[in-house]
């Protein structure tokens, strides 16, 4: 690859190797796809003569307990005088699937064909005219994000061949498994501890380049995040009475309940954080489904629900108490409509009343599982018990599967919603106020993206939390370990069901930057990104902003 790159300027060399890593299918846990990509990103580093005159400084790391054996891949760049002091770069290399091509499934890693098939796409004008112009490439990744992944590879070639523009290091990491469980991350967290400690290494900051898009049409702005948001999984488990369809006004539906819950929680503009001039996400729901899977004439019994949560600065805890009342509210005006119906039933029938109760018993995790132990319930052997059982299934599933079996031990049987915490979880992290060095990266960055704007013409804004979900939250935590006790108190069977390497990423503490490629339409069939920013501008710019951390900002604060 490196005789293919060498006579390129660095604008064609990120567009090569663009197009080279969208051809590799690497779909999230699909079998080989993201272990084929990191063999083909070392094949690449190791094509360069710094890695070849230097074969040690880059190396994988296969992802830990990962039944694909998905892998992290280094590399890492000595620099000048100050010889701790490093800067991190880092790309996720998977991608989500391909079911939304539709037809189109056989060419989604063809820019060529997209582009092709996109000039005459009448049924929508602004990607048509994108592919007509010439200065958009298409294609699954090619957004999000292998275009990131080239523009860090190109910069890493360009350092290794400039060595002296570098005051300190240079450690480039390439991850699978953003799209899912985040475990290429995760497992890195220990590698860069490691290297931490035997290199002595200091982390001045860590820059991602996932991608940016506009907010609004005609949005032009490039903007430049400063921390990443924070990601929960609040769940519930409803369990009701059931009934058969001719006498379903004595029951209680879980999925009436999940109903209303979703109406009251799903895109609740309510529930987002209120941070002036940053783009802040309702919950949404992500999954919603009764325990039913064959037809017959019983109501169902229980109902699985959870949703995706953005945190911003609140945590766990401040998201239970919030949706712990929520749904004390929903189901005690549940309770009143069930019985409301059954009154009006008894006065149209004529039948003779009888003594029902609708009352649903809201509770956490937390709450439950203590009350089944006072009751001489082994919940830690139950847990433990039920993940081994159905091993196979999706974490969140065996989540709920724990809870489930709780409740079928419980011998007070009645109504219940139990509120409880599913994997993954993202911490939320951001450039703190009174944190020296991580003003001094403020400053430095609004420096350079000064002098960007002045000699590229582009429009910059710096943002504090990068809107979507990042590799990035998993560099630095904020939450004390008594604001985390909440979430891990409602993480069924944590430790053997998800880990959280919490006092490791406390130890690193390495401020996230996302600098990202530019494009439209992540996770769609139409993603494309923007060849003249993403390719042209955005790699100098990266460079420019390593150079200048690594000369401006001091030895972390903690």
């Amino acid at each position: 690859m490196y005789d293919e790159l060498k006579h390129l300027s660095v604008q064609e060399q990120v567009e090569k190797l663009t197009r080279t890593l969208v051809g590799i299918p690497s779909i999230n846990a699909s079998e080989g796809g993201e272990v084929a990509v990191a063999d083909a990103i070392l094949d690449i580093l190791r094509s360069y003569p710094y890695f070849q005159e230097n074969p040690a400084l880059v190396w994988e790391q296969t992802a830990i307990n990962d039944a694909l054996n998905r892998k992290n891949v280094f590399a890492f760049v000595k620099g000048g005088i100050n010889a701790k002091q490093t800067i991190v770069y880092h790309a996720h290399i998977d991608t989500v699937g391909i079911e939304d091509f539709g037809a189109l499934r056989p060419h989604a890693f063809d820019p060529d064909y997209l582009q092709s098939f996109f000039k005459g796409f009448e049924q929508d004008a602004d990607v048509q005219a994108d592919a007509q112009s010439g200065d958009w490439l298409f294609g699954r990744g090619s957004v999000d994000m292998q275009s990131g992944a080239a523009v860090h590879l190109a910069n890493l070639l360009y350092f290794t061949e400039h060595r002296d523009e570098l005051p300190g290091n240079l450690l480039v990491m390439f991850n699978p498994d953003e799209e899912s469980q985040h475990a290429g991350v995760k497992s890195a967290v220990f590698e860069l501890e490691r290297l931490k400690n035997e290199w002595g290494l200091e982390y001045v900051a860590a820059i991602n380049n996932d991608f940016i898009t506009p907010q609004y049409d005609g949005d032009t702005t490039r903007y430049i995040y400063t921390g990443a948001a924070g990601k929960i999984l609040p769940s519930f488990y409803i369990y009701g009475r059931e009934a058969h369809v001719g006498d379903t006004l004595q029951g209680v539906d879980p999925n009436f309940i999940a109903a209303e819950l979703t109406r009251r929680i799903h895109n609740n503009v309510e529930l987002c954080e209120n941070i002036p001039d940053e783009m802040v996400l309702p919950p949404t729901c992500l999954f919603q489904r009764d325990n039913k899977f064959t037809y017959n004439v019983q109501t169902a019994t229980s109902s699985y629900l959870y949703f995706n949560y953005f945190l911003y600065r609140d945590s766990a805890a401040d998201v239970m108490q919030k949706l712990r009342q929520i749904t004390a509210e929903a189901c005690q005006e549940i309770t009143q409509y069930l019985s409301s119906q059954y009154e009006q039933y008894l006065h149209r029938s004529g039948l003779p009343r009888k003594h029902l109760t609708w009352d649903i018993e809201v509770v956490s995790l937390e709450e439950y599982s203590r009350d089944l132990k006072n009751r001489g319930i082994d919940v830690e052997a139950v847990c433990a018990k039920v993940t081994e059982e159905h091993k196979m299934l999706d974490v969140r599933m065996i989540a709920f599967k724990i809870v489930e079996v709780l409740n079928e031990m419980d011998p007070i049987k009645k109504p219940r919603v139990v509120l409880f915490f599913a994997p993954p979880y993202l911490p939320h992290n951001f450039l703190r106020e009174d944190n020296l060095a991580e003003q001094a990266i403020l400053t430095t960055m609004k420096q350079v993206l000064e002098k960007a704007q002045q000699e590229s013409g582009e429009t910059f804004e710096v943002k504090k939390f990068f809107p979507y979900l990042a590799d990035g939250s998993y560099l630095s935590i904020h939450e004390t370990n008594e604001e985390l006790q909440s979430l891990l108190n409602n993480l069924p069977n944590v430790g053997n069901l998800y880990t959280l390497p919490v006092e490791e990423i406390r130890r690193l503490n390495i401020p996230s930057i996302n600098m990202g490629v530019y494009g439209k339409d992540g996770h769609k069939w139409t993603e494309r990104v923007y060849k003249p920013y993403s390719f042209g501008v955005l790699p100098g710019l990266i460079r420019e902003t390593t150079i200048s951390l690594l000369n401006n900002v001091p030895v972390k604060v903690n």
